[in-house]
């Protein structure tokens, strides 16, 4: 059974980026989108995927606040946040926001890969 992902980013581009790196791997599947994170936190309920990749810098809620708004709920699903801001984000702030790793977008297709792998340990 594959594992569901969700991505959340207000670029469609990036969203596709990210889709074709999960769909490459055996095991995972995106089972929705989010252009923004007042609607990434909604679909995160609706859908209960296994694992949500955040940007950052989104509408409506960015995505420390959204991975805020996600814990709040008492959700425990691993968290990635996929930005082009990786080297702002210190691992403090990360983690006081319920974030479980920081990729950076740049060049960042084989890291975000090996984190979904971490984080869900598919066997």
């Amino acid at each position: 059974m594959s594992k569901s992902i969700l991505i959340a980013d207000d670029s469609a581009q990036m969203r596709l980026m990210a889709r074709k790196v999960v769909e490459s791997m055996p095991g995972f599947a995106v089972c929705g989108e989010a252009a923004d994170g007042v609607e990434a936190v909604e679909k995160a309920r609706q859908l209960a995927p296994d694992l949500v990749i955040l940007d950052l810098a989104m509408p409506r809620l960015n995505g420390f606040e959204a991975a805020r708004a996600l814990r709040a709920t008492g959700s425990r699903v691993p968290i990635i946040l996929f930005t082009l801001h990786a080297d702002v984000v210190s691992p403090v702030q990360a983690s006081a926001a319920g974030i479980d790793a920081v990729v950076a977008k740049i060049g960042g297709c084989g890291a975000l890969a090996s984190q979904v792998e971490r984080l869900l340990a598919v066997a």
